[in-house]
C-alpha cells in the first residue's frame, strides 16, 4: 500500500498563487504521478502529470501556462504551484500515482491516491 498525502490547500484571492505538495509513503521514483480536481456536482478532472524522471510533464488546457508540476524523487514528493488563480479553480484536488498502462488524464492510470485538499479561490 501506497499513501499519498496532500497538503499546502486554502483560501485565496483571485490572481493569488498556491503550492500543493504530495508526499508519499514509499518511494514513488519509478511511477508517473498526477493531480486531478474535483469541484461540486462535477466530475473529477485531470489537472497535470509528471513523469518518474520529472523530464515529462502535460497539462489539462485549463490550466496551461498557470500551473506548473514538479517532483522531488529524494523526497518522495510531487508539487503543483499555482498562479493566477481564478474562482473556476475551486475543487479538491488530489494527487494520484501511476501505477497501470493509460494516457496520462485518464483516471483509470493511477492506482493508489490521495485524501485530497480542498483550494477555494474568491471574486
Amino acid at each position: 500500500q501506497v499513501q499519498l498525502v496532500e497538503s499546502g490547500g486554502g483560501l485565496v484571492q483571485a490572481g493569488g498563487s498556491l503550492t500543493l505538495s504530495c508526499t508519499a509513503s514509499t518511494s514513488t521514483r519509478k511511477h508517473p504521478m498526477g493531480w486531478f480536481r474535483q469541484a461540486p456536482g462535477k466530475e473529477r478532472e485531470f489537472v497535470a502529470s509528471i513523469s518518474w524522471s520529472g523530464g515529462s510533464t502535460a497539462y489539462a488546457d485549463s490550466v496551461k501556462g498557470r500551473f506548473t508540476i514538479s517532483r522531488d524523487n529524494a523526497k518522495n514528493t510531487v508539487y503543483l504551484q499555482m498562479n493566477s488563480l481564478k474562482p473556476e479553480d475551486t475543487a479538491v484536488y488530489y494527487c494520484a500515482r501511476g501505477g497501470n498502462s493509460g494516457s496520462a488524464d485518464n483516471p483509470s492510470r493511477y492506482d493508489f491516491w490521495g485524501q485530497g485538499t480542498q483550494v477555494t479561490v474568491s471574486s
